[in-house]
C-alpha cells in the first residue's frame, strides 16, 4: 500500500507511503484515492487481452498474464476442486526475511502452486489485522480507526476452510463469523462490496502502485491478482468487479506485493511477511 516511487529511505508515514529500505520493514501508511469520493461507473466494456505463453508453461501454471485497461497483470486461480489454501508468516532472519525466497528454501515446490503476499504487517513482519495459520488466531479482528489503506474503511478479511473460501468486508464478519476458519487474513480497503466499487474510490486516481487483492467467484474459486506495473484503485478494483465478476474481493497490499509462481520461474523479492499459499491436492 504504497505509492509507486522507487525504493527510498522512509519511516511511517500518514499521508502517503513509501517503500522502506531493506532490513527495515516498517508499519505502511498511504492514503487512498485523494481527493473527493466519487461514484465509479460501470466501465461500458471491459477490455482484457492475453498475453502468449509459452504452451507447456500455459498448461502447467494456473496463472496468466493480462492487459486491462492497458496495464498489465497476472492472474491466478484457486479451484477448491484441485488446491488448498492457507496461510504463513515468512522468517523474518537470515538472507531472506520476509521474502517469499525464505519461504520457499522450507517447501515442497511441486506441490506449490503459487503464493502470494497476505496482507498488511508491522516492523517485526507480523500481520497488523486479524490472522489464522492452521486454526490458530494470531492475531485478533481490527476494528480500530486510522491512517492509511488498511484504515480505509471499509477493509475486510479473506477466509476459509477446507474448499470454503469467501470475503467479506470486516463488519459482517464480525457480526456473521462465528467459528473460527482455518486460514484467515484481514487488509484493506475492500476493492469490491457486493457488487459495487469502493466508495472511496476515484475512477482512476493519481495514487498508483504495483498492487495485488484476491476475490471469490459465485463458482467458489478464489482469484488471485497482481498488477505488474503500477494501477489507481479504481482500475483495480474494475478488474475484480467487471472481469472477474467477483461480488467481493480485497485489496491485499501495494510495492511489496510478491508472487511465486514455481511452474513459471517466477520469484518475486518484495518483502512481504503474512503470506498465503495454495497448493495442490
Amino acid at each position: 500500500m504504497k505509492t509507486s516511487i522507487p525504493l527510498i529511505l522512509a519511516g511511517l508515514l500518514i499521508a502517503a507511503c513509501t517503500e522502506q529500505p531493506e532490513g527495515e520493514p516498517v508499519l505502511r501508511a498511504e492514503l487512498g484515492e485523494d481527493g473527493v469520493a466519487t461514484e465509479i461507473a460501470p466501465a461500458p466494456e471491459a477490455q482484457v487481452e492475453e498475453e502468449p505463453l509459452e504452451a507447456a508453461v500455459q498448461n502447467s501454471s494456473v496463472c496468466s498474464a493480462v492487459q486491462f485497461e492497458g496495464v498489465p497483470l497476472t492472474h491466478c486461480v484457486a479451484d477448491p476442486e484441485t488446491h488448498t489454501v492457507r496461510t504463513a508468516i515468512i522468517p523474518s532472519s537470515g538472507e531472506d526475511f520476509g521474502r517469499i525466497a525464505a519461504f520457499a528454501g522450507s517447501a515442497d515446490s511441486e506441490k506449490i502452486a503459487f503464493a502470494m503476499n497476505a496482507g498488511m504487517y508491522g516492523d517485526d513482519l507480523r500481520p497488523i489485522g486479524y490472522f489464522v495459520q492452521d486454526k490458530e488466531r494470531l492475531k485478533e479482528l481490527n476494528r480500530a480507526d486510522g491512517p492509511g489503506n488498511f484504515h480505509l474503511k471499509p477493509n475486510g478479511v479473506f477466509f476459509g476452510s477446507g474448499g470454503n473460501w469467501r470475503v467479506l468486508d470486516t463488519e459482517t464478519f464480525y457480526r456473521t463469523v462465528g467459528d473460527r476458519p482455518e486460514f484467515g487474513t484481514q487488509s484493506g480497503p475492500m476493492l469490491v462490496i457486493n457488487g459495487k466499487l469502493h466508495p472511496e474510490f476515484q475512477d482512476n486516481g493519481p495514487s498508483r502502485a504495483v498492487r495485488n487483492g484476491v476475490g471469490v467467484t459465485a463458482d467458489g474459486k478464489a482469484h488471485f491478482v497482481i498488477s505488474d506495473a503500477p494501477i489507481s484503485f479504481g482500475q483495480f478494483g474494475r478488474f475484480f468487479r467487471d472481469v472477474l465478476k467477483t461480488p467481493n474481493a480485497l485489496f491485499l497490499d501495494g510495492n511489496v506485493s510478491s508472487l511465486w509462481d514455481p511452474a513459471r520461474g517466477r520469484m518475486d523479492r518484495g518483502r512481504t511477511g503474512p503470506l498465503l499459499v495454495v497448493e495442490n491436492k
